[in-house]
């Protein structure tokens, strides 16, 4: 989903990106406050004083999305729940959250987390007002973050997954019924019920006369649904993956390539004829490491007649690999999670099979003809 990102740094060791549908709604935002918001609040300001502090004041509003989801980060860590990356874009921001929590309390805690953060936030720039009196465009700006991180925890207190108040809903649900499955499939469906009632009114007010209120509503209505429908989905996946082993899906027949190999003969021997993307490398009997298009792609193309297989491998130490007995749902989570279509099936360097995308669909298919 946010694969075309610019990345920003790194806080607490999280890393911070941003995605390109970011600059829309930091424009579209800027140009409400400019043309809309502080006109109306504040007078007598000449046009390039609105613009500027509406562009400040958009700035300021995206930090206090980035301390916001910092906040369900940083708890999520305490519970040690890694947190790899932030992601800011058209919808505010969102944290990559590495697998489940362990536990309802901790579920609980992660999501309340945000909107306490947007809180916080809220009263500090309401009590900071007073202070900007004689300086009105810092007024102005304290004003509206005051008025807006209000407005975003409650909105994400909202009880539709895959919002806070969702996954508050989730956790309670989990603590109550003690089947983390089953609490996150109620949650889901309850998330898909909240966002077509935003589609609904969305629709409503543009029918109303207030369109572009109505049509961003019903968008953000579209997107709480598909989310939500994306985790019911994947509920029902896992569900039919449970108790499965990685060595009843996975493919045997798979052929590595020898270390000495040129990327040439890779190409034309092995890419262009068989369609695969990545390839293990063995030396001596041992996996060396994995060979990805990418990483062929990184070397310029004169030189693939003497580069060999090995000099531009991923080398084993930092590959993704999986052992065959591996549940199916962890394959599947690892491969979703690092953006990659294989993983090599190992056990001690000894290369036993590969898991595709494509065997691991195969598989599901098999999985669901047999419960119908």
């Amino acid at each position: 989903m946010f694969r075309h990102t610019i990345p920003l740094g790194r806080i607490f060791g999280i890393t911070v990106d941003l995605d390109y549908s970011w600059f829309l709604v930091f424009g579209l935002l800027t140009w409400m406050l400019a043309v809309s918001y502080f006109p109306s609040e504040f007078k007598n300001w000449n046009t390039a004083e609105y613009w500027f502090v509406g562009s400040l004041t958009a700035v300021l509003f995206f930090a206090s999305v980035l301390t916001h989801e910092l906040g369900h980060s940083l708890v999520a860590m305490r519970y040690k729940v890694q947190v790899p990356r932030i992601t800011l874009f058209i919808f505010g921001g969102v944290s990559q959250i590495a697998g489940e929590p362990p536990s309802a309390s901790a579920e609980f805690w992660i999501a309340v987390a945000g909107p306490i953060v947007s809180f916080a936030l809220a009263a500090l720039f309401l009590i900071m007002q007073p202070l900007l009196t004689p300086i009105s465009p810092l007024l102005a700006a304290a004003k509206y973050l005051a008025l807006i991180n209000a407005m975003l925890a409650l909105f994400n207190l909202i009880p539709g997954f895959p919002l806070d108040g969702g996954r508050v809903f989730r956790a309670i649900v989990w603590g109550v019924s003690r089947n983390f499955r089953r609490a996150t499939l109620i949650a889901a469906d309850t998330g898909r019920f909240v966002g077509f009632l935003f589609i609904a009114f969305g629709v409503w007010l543009a029918l109303r006369g207030n369109f572009f209120n109505g049509l961003w509503i019903a968008f953000i209505g579209w997107f709480l649904e598909s989310a939500a429908a994306a985790q019911v989905q994947q509920q029902v996946m896992q569900g039919l993956l449970a108790g499965h082993k990685v060595s009843e899906a996975m493919g045997r027949d798979y052929t590595p390539i020898p270390a000495d190999t040129t990327l040439e003969s890779v190409v034309h021997d092995h890419i262009l004829t068989s369609g695969r993307t990545s390839f293990v490398i063995i030396s001596d009997s041992e996996v060396v490491g994995l060979l990805t298009l990418p990483a062929i792609k990184n070397v310029p193309r004169s030189q693939w007649p003497t580069t060999t297989a090995l000099q531009a491998v991923i080398p084993a130490e930092q590959m993704q690999w999986i052992r065959p007995d591996a549940e199916l749902w962890t394959a599947f989570d690892k491969m979703g999670r690092s953006g990659i279509d294989q993983l090599p099936v190992m056990t001690d360097k000894k290369l036993l099979g590969t898991l595709s995308r494509d065997d691991l669909i195969h598989y599901l298919g098999i999985l669901q003809a047999l419960k119908a």
